[in-house]
């Protein structure tokens, strides 16, 4: 019994508790979702305890130390998401303000959600498999390759009879599945690259969130530049991707951060290229002194990424969507067709912006005030730059959230690569704000903060009937975990575990902190949009409560999962 109790860890109830919530919305015309999302748990639980006592496993994975494997939260995350989004969907389909093309489309990125998870859930039972002997897995039973199977054929079983439901046609079934096992193939391989590039980078539950998001993004391109070639035209299963909610700024933003994510293999092969030419000419040795300076790669940097910017991107753009003008053209008109607010706003964040980074950088330096306060001072400046523009311009606040990732971006290629002359200036600059989760060669935190407030809101782009749901990252990083945090630190004494250092006094803070920010940005939004919330505080509550106990007892990076748990039960 106490061998039983030690396997249930605090986060391993709470995840128990968010599938729980979730199951409990699911409709009966959801059930093979449902079922499959449990079997995802289950697969996930299992594999995690067997990678968690087994040496073997983690010695072949470079992952961040200090961490757990989290292999069970990242396989439940996505799904639980596009399932969260599904119900929502589903509700307005019966109530025939959306149509049946949202449900398809939705369907779909729940069914590959799940391939993505359930392919590196069973890559690591493999392993584990292989790995695991009586040394490294002493108080576990053997691994099986007949339990594995088994989970495999349930979950087959279920994609096809979900795509056999939607339609009756072979041909579609057959497509169906042949995708979902592309994603999951290539969410495999992808994952086992960032692990192997980015050593000490992530746990391997955040190495599996990330390569799965960006499977099931460049998925949703592929499809919809395969159905635009009129390549898989004969299937239904992709005529769902071309449904309302992909507009102009989604294409825009979708086209530049896909081939700013490639665009390391672009710049790689050229300067490939430069430095393999065997000619003996004075003129090439020249070049081959001049790529091996710093500042050579740099112009070639510059070049390459402008010919991305301008050249692939648009052209891609284009393909994807009918433009009648070139993108950059689109985004001024698009700025400037309200040029009061938008243009005002703009004004607003890069003055809250500019302050902000001089006045905490100027505080890193000369004061002793201690780096997790620091960062989560960007926290709170997170909800003075994004809070108005939700509000008041969200489609706009769209548009910006994907200039700033591709900002973001290239800053820190600039930085990982030492481009002259920005490269170690923006070290230097960024080390300032670092802490144990960030490695010497991948910083993060930027980037999880952004995704953080940017994901929930662009989910909820094209249709929303649940007014708070924009907000989910703002409020639990820019509210939740700052208090949280800051409470914490200055007057926590009872601790969640013996071992980690939440305490309880910080996370009833955070908790508190949400729920009175939603109190006062309901009636905001009720004024401005009409929107009724009043029964729905129960459920807000559970939101809020499993939400602020999963920050209490994670030891992921709180920024990537936190924002997607909330938004997934705010849909709910």
């Amino acid at each position: 019994m106490s061998g039983l109790l030690d396997l249930w860890n605090g986060e391993r109830v709470v995840v128990f508790l968010f599938v729980s919530r979730i199951l409990f919305s699911v409709p009966s015309a959801l059930g093979y979702e449902g079922v499959a999302l449990i079997l995802l748990a289950g697969a996930g639980l299992v594999v995690e305890i067997f990678v968690e006592n087994s040496s073997a496993v983690l010695d072949q994975f470079k992952t961040r130390s200090g961490a757990s494997s989290g292999i069970l939260i990242a396989t439940v995350t996505l799904p639980s998401l596009m399932l969260s989004r599904l119900i929502q969907v589903s509700r307005a389909v019966s109530d025939h303000e959306i149509g049946p093309e949202w449900f398809s489309y939705f369907s779909l990125q729940f069914w590959a959600a799940c391939s993505c998870c359930f392919a590196v859930v069973s890559f690591f039972y493999f392993i584990v498999q292989y790995c695991c002997n009586s040394t490294s897995c002493l108080h576990l039973p053997r691994p099986r390759a007949s339990i594995c199977s088994l989970f495999c054929m349930v979950y087959v079983l279920l994609c096809y009879l979900s795509s056999a439901k939607k339609s009756s046609s072979d041909w579609y079934v057959i497509m169906n599945l042949a995708w979902l096992f592309c994603y999951g193939l290539a969410t495999v391989i992808l994952m086992k690259h960032i692990v192997r590039t980015f050593p000490s980078s992530a746990s391997i539950g955040e190495a599996l969130l990330v390569s799965s998001g960006i499977i099931l993004y460049f998925g949703d391109l592929c499809a919809n530049v395969l159905s635009k070639m009129n390549l898989i035209s004969q299937s239904q299963i992709y005529n769902s991707l071309e449904h309302g909610s992909v507009n102009e700024v989604s294409t825009i933003v979708q086209g530049v951060l896909a081939c700013l994510l490639i665009f390391p293999i672009f710049y790689k092969l050229v300067i490939q290229m430069l430095k393999s030419t065997n000619f003996d000419t004075a003129e090439v040795q020249v070049v081959h002194r001049w790529m091996h300076r710093r500042i050579g790669s740099s112009i070639v940097f510059y070049a390459s990424l402008l010919i991305t910017l301008t050249m692939v991107a648009p052209a891609l753009i284009y393909f994807v969507e009918d433009f009648h003008m070139h993108p950059v053209l689109w985004v001024l008109g698009f700025l400037f067709k309200e040029p009061l607010r938008r243009v005002s706003l703009c004004l607003y964040w890069v003055f809250v912006v500019c302050v902000s980074v001089f006045r905490f950088y100027d505080i890193s330096k000369n004061s002793r005030t201690e780096r997790i306060l620091l960062r989560k001072y960007y926290h709170l400046v997170a909800v003075l730059i994004f809070v108005p523009a939700v509000i008041f311009e969200p489609d706009f606040l769209d548009l910006a959230f994907g200039a700033a990732l591709a900002a973001f971006l290239i800053l820190e290629m600039m930085r990982v690569w030492k481009i002259w002359p920005f490269g170690h200036m923006l070290h230097q600059f960024m080390n300032a704000f670092t802490d144990h989760r960030d490695s010497e060669i991948l910083i993060v935190s930027h980037f999880s903060l952004l995704l953080g407030c940017a994901i929930p809101k662009w989910m909820c782009s094209g249709f929303n009937d649940r007014p708070l749901a924009p907000f989910a990252g703002i409020l639990s990083l820019g509210i939740g975990d700052t208090m949280a945090s800051m409470v914490g630190h200055k007057y926590g004494v009872l601790r969640w575990s013996k071992t980690g250092r939440k305490t309880i006094e910080g996370t009833a803070a955070g908790i508190t902190s949400v729920l009175a920010s939603c109190s006062i940005l309901v009636p905001v939004l009720a004024a401005s949009g009409g929107y009724i919330y009043s029964k729905h505080w129960a459920s807000l509550v559970a939101a809020v409560t499993l939400t602020g106990l999963m920050e209490a007892y994670t030891a992921q990076l709180d920024n990537a999962f936190i924002p997607l748990l909330f938004y997934t039960l705010l849909c709910l």
